[in-house]
């Protein structure tokens, strides 16, 4: 029985489904740039109020935009409880002599040449293992990034390197809840996806690898790197923590627990405990201490400032600011979806484009957009996917170009847009300082290189008409026997390649 407590408003047109998100960008490009105050949580949640009026001008009452608002919210609740875990593991690990362990090998091994592009090859790994670009990004990337200061390596151009592993990783891992929610919402299968992605994904991996090679021996001289800080960094290490290479349990424990596909949070819970138990029984921390550096963080005055502002960091508290953002901004995304404002301007797109390459095209623009605009890298995925399925089983494509499309605009883009959940985060775990006014740092976002460069080669391809399968006749079986995902596209006709067919965006 319908609830008359709730109301379905109606389609509104584009320049009211415009309205809330223009209004959004201009305040938060005059907090930005006009007041050079890089908190993005009021403009966007005075984004959320504007959606609401025009909910509520478009027939919605507050009771049925609340419920798409905590819908989203309550759909992405695992991200925020990994972000928790990650803070938790970031202070407790630097305290167990995990991370400051991973720094010393780092220095010890690693040239200043290749760094970089070890740093992404490593990050890629650990990433495809754990299946979380997140966790990546806050224990392994973290480190990365001390063994970047020792080397004098500016902080972008290591963040760069980080971001761009991680999220490749992520991009592939069967562990990927991303990975897992794109041929989800396309109606395909996730090793199907993860193989129809590969030939975006090792191009754009190659070309970031040698970029990242060419500028290690570029810019970085022979000499570059200051061994006297380097040996400064290393000495206050081994004078503050035990090192060894026993004290990589922890990441291994994580690792290990992520290969057997259990779920993440708890794999991550069980590397706080193993983190805890050996900065106890390694390190001499009291039981009072751990809680105290999973909650707040790690703290140590050694005198070598390098070491200092790395390593005073971590715990639940600093996970916050980040927190709080993504929840806004879930918010958002989520009140722009129950007005269906984003439905009516990807309705326009749809009607506007023609052919396979344009189409495959605003896909993956459309995620990007979303990305940038909701600030919500689930609803990227999520809301294209639906849109967009039925325009491609109408032309004949197979909906694993959709899923790819999708991925890529929706989890690469992610953390190129520092007020997206994904961008607030490495921001935040890799200690960017961009809400203190550095926003030098935020040349992160050209310089990861895989993660943009992947996209602009899958519209490459889409153009060429290379690696664009056709449906399968396995597919058509599937989309036959699944007739409710087929609907009907207001008698426009899509022609591409000698193909018509009218079919519809799913709501």
């Amino acid at each position: 029985m319908t609830d008359p407590s709730k109301t379905e408003s109606r389609l509104p047109s584009l320049p009211l489904a415009l309205t809330p998100i223009v209004l959004t960008l201009l305040v938060l490009g005059i907090q930005l740039f006009y007041f050079g105050d890089f908190t993005p949580h009021i403009p966007l949640a005075l984004g959320l109020s504007i959606t609401a009026l025009v909910g509520i001008k478009l027939g919605l009452k507050w009771r049925d935009i609340e419920d798409g608002v905590f819908h989203v919210i309550h759909v992405s609740l695992p991200s925020v409880s990994v972000l928790i875990c990650v803070g938790m593991i970031v202070g407790v690990w630097i305290a167990s002599g995990t991370v400051p362990t991973l720094i010393y090998y780092g220095l010890t091994l690693l040239t200043p040449q290749i760094f970089l592009a070890a740093a992404m090859l490593l990050c890629s790994v650990v990433s495809l293992a754990l299946g979380t670009s997140w966790g990546t990004v806050g224990t392994v990337g973290l480190a990365l990034m001390g063994i970047g200061a020792g080397f004098d390596i500016p902080m972008y151009w290591t963040a760069g390197a980080v971001v761009s592993g991680a999220f490749f990783g992520d991009k592939v891992s069967p562990l990927s809840d991303t990975t897992n929610l794109a041929p989800a919402v396309t109606g395909t299968d996730v090793f199907s996806h993860i193989k129809n992605m590969m030939p975006t994904t090792i191009p754009a991996m190659l070309i970031a690898f040698a970029i990242y090679l060419f500028a290690g021996f570029a810019l970085i001289e022979q000499d570059g790197a200051s061994f006297d800080k380097i040996n400064a960094i290393t000495a206050s290490l081994q004078d503050n923590f035990t090192i060894s290479a026993w004290l990589l349990l922890p990441a291994v424990l994580v690792i290990v627990l992520a290969v057997k596909r259990m779920p993440p949070i708890p794999s991550l819970f069980a590397g706080v405990l193993a983190g805890a138990a050996t900065a106890m029984l390694v390190q001499g921390a009291g039981l009072h201490d751990v809680f105290t550096y999973g909650n707040s963080g790690y703290s140590i005055d050694t005198g070598v400032s390098e070491i200092d502002s790395l390593l005073n960091r971590g715990g639940i508290q600093s996970m916050m600011w980040t927190i709080s953002l993504v929840l806004i901004a879930l918010g958002f995304g989520g009140a722009l979806e129950k007005t269906r404002c984003l439905e009516a301007i990807i309705g326009v797109i749809i009607t506007k484009v023609r052919g396979f390459a344009g189409v495959q095209t605003a896909a993956a623009a459309t995620s990007v957009a979303t990305n940038l605009v909701a600030g919500d890298p689930y609803l990227s995925i999520a809301l294209p996917g639906r849109m967009y399925a039925p325009v491609y089983r109408g032309m004949g494509y197979s909906t694993l170009n959709l899923s790819r499309a999708i991925e890529e605009g929706g989890t690469l883009v992610s953390p190129l847009v520092p007020w997206n959940a994904g961008g607030a985060f490495v921001i935040s775990a890799l200690g960017l300082g961009i809400a203190d006014g550095n926003l030098e740092n935020l040349l992160y976002i050209p310089l990861a290189f895989a993660c943009w460069v992947s996209p602009l080669i899958g519209i490459a391809y889409a153009n060429l008409g290379m690696f664009s399968p056709r449906a399968s006749e396995a597919e058509r079986r599937a989309w036959a026997e699944n007739d409710e995902l087929i609907t009907d596209l207001n008698d426009v006709d899509w022609v591409d390649d000698g193909v018509t067919a009218a079919t519809s965006p799913v709501r």
